[in-house]
């Protein structure tokens, strides 16, 4: 960059300018304010490229200011190229706008691109069908656990006896798929409650469980490939799927789970939560299991079944995994902390089939290094020790009671004129409203009331949407539960049907 050959010189311009803002005696130093203002000054083209500054002896004598103190700022600007300055010749004001670089005019985006957004297609896509609430506490948002009662002084003690001796494995970058002894523990864990076939390196910790379901679409498919997802089903599913590039195709779910035989074309990756369909609450029959695992070894797919709050189910003990039947490693068994602990622990893991082990655990190493190998520590502790089946076992109990009450209020408003449908498990429940609702305007019009629940009809992709409502009990307390309910019958009355006749 160079100074024009007849630089215009102007000192006025920048006296003007400095004697209305400048500040004597303010918090910002003098040195600091004047470089700001001139630089502020040159950016915004007050000062124009070629002006001639005064000198800094004569700028020093107008501010009243010393001045080093106008030599400093000079020298600043000088050093970050705002301006050009020579003994004998003076200070000038380069010229450093972009459209003017080498002669070239700005740039100016595509018609595509100018006309969508300032983010990408993906992202767009992604921005503009965004599931996650802005708000994640109060009755009845779903799928947020009772964590008050959690252990959090069983929990301290453990992690301070892990901080007394640090060992320096832990505070380090992680290039592994976990603590070992975590994953042993989980190992024991599944085989006996969940009926999980696996070793010990079969499991990959992950930091939550979208980071579990980019590692899936990420090593095991391509941009364009098709990926099942129940319908209605997780959001999160079509997110982060679609953003790696996948094609995400609603399959519709009833009251046996997955129509695997309604599915369209062949899919790489196939995704369920047959244990307690999210979010209507189904069971996947023992039929429709043997008929998806037919049908991935067949065609070669990948069955990532997520197991997400399997943990609590109410009058019978909760069902075998579908891993557990997989007799030829296709199934991906996915679960997390997340419900039977809590949301900010940002755990969750994998079992993958020993056939992939070695690529997940370089994949998960390469592109995350997942770390938090002392909480993986104290939570491996934790479980050891007994506190983890503990804790759920206290958790189920009070969400079945929780449960129960917000059915009886539920019957109290409306007798047997909405169907629910939860499958006796889980954190939520989902409450139809009569054909024809529109269950987006009674949520919002809940919220307006204080009360949180999701419309179930932003859970399809596809088809005609079942309208109905989301409602989460886990975290509300039982006295809570019939005024906060009353709130909403009101709200749906108003809406949708009339009050139930006793």
């Amino acid at each position: 960059m160079t100074t024009p050959a007849q630089p215009a010189s102007a000192p006025s311009l920048l006296s003007d300018l400095l004697l209305l803002q400048f500040r004597r005696g303010d918090n910002e130093s003098n040195n600091q304010q004047l470089y700001r203002l001139m630089r502020d000054g040159i950016l915004q083209e007050i000062l124009p490229p070629g002006l001639r500054l005064p000198s800094s002896r004569q700028l020093a004598d107008e501010l009243g200011v010393a001045r080093n103190t106008v030599l400093h700022a000079y020298e600043r600007l000088a050093a970050e190229g705002y301006v050009s300055a020579g003994v004998g010749r003076g200070t000038f004001v380069l010229d450093t706008r972009p459209d003017r670089l080498h002669g070239q005019p700005a740039a100016t985006p595509s018609p595509a691109r100018a006309t969508t957004s300032l983010v990408s297609r993906r992202g767009h896509e992604l921005v503009s069908q965004a599931g996650a609430g802005q708000r994640q506490w109060g009755a009845f948002m779903p799928g947020v656990p009772e964590i008050r009662t959690f252990p959090a002084r069983t929990w301290m003690r453990l992690q301070n006896r892990q901080w007394r001796k640090p060992q320096p494995e832990l505070l380090t970058y992680s290039v592994g798929p976990g603590l070992p002894a975590l994953r042993q523990q989980l190992a024991d864990y599944l085989r006996s409650s969940r009926g999980v076939r696996c070793t010990p390196e079969q499991i990959i910790i992950t930091n939550g469980a979208h980071a579990a379901l980019q590692l899936i679409a990420l090593l095991l498919g391509d941009p364009g490939d098709k990926a099942w997802v129940e319908e209605p089903g997780y959001w999160g599913v079509h997110s982060v799927w679609r953003s790696a590039g996948l094609d995400t195709v609603p399959v519709p779910v009833d009251d046996e789970g997955l129509q695997v035989d309604a599915g369209s074309g062949e899919a790489r990756l196939i995704f369920v939560s047959p244990s307690h369909q999210y979010p209507l609450g189904a069971v996947m029959s023992l039929a429709r299991r043997r008929r998806l695992l037919a049908h991935a070894r067949r065609h070669g797919s990948w069955v990532v079944e997520d197991d997400y709050d399997s943990e609590f189910r109410y009058g019978r003990p909760p069902l075998p995994s579908l891993q557990g039947l997989d007799q030829h490693g296709r199934v991906i068994y996915l679960a997390t902390f997340s419900k039977v602990m809590y949301p900010g622990l940002r755990l969750a893991y994998m079992v993958v089939p020993e056939s992939l082990v070695h690529s997940f655990q370089t994949g998960l190493s390469e592109l995350y290094r997942g770390g938090q190998y002392l909480t993986q520590a104290v939570l491996a502790d934790f479980i050891a020790e007994g506190h983890f089946v503990a804790h759920i076992r206290r958790m189920r109990q009070l969400y079945a009671q929780r449960r129960q009450v917000l059915l009886h209020a539920i019957r109290l408003h409306f007798g047997d004129s909405l169907p629910i449908h939860d499958g006796s498990a889980g954190l939520h429940l989902v409450l139809g409203l009569p054909p024809g609702s529109d269950d987006l305007a009674v949520s919002h019009a809940a919220q307006q009331a204080g009360v949180l629940t999701r419309p179930l009809s932003q859970y399809y992709r596809a088809g005609q949407p079942q309208p109905g409502l989301l409602l989460g009990y886990a975290h509300v307390d039982e006295a809570d539960i019939p005024r906060h309910f009353a709130v909403l019958a009101g709200v749906i009355r108003q809406h949708c049907v009339p009050p139930a006749q006793g």
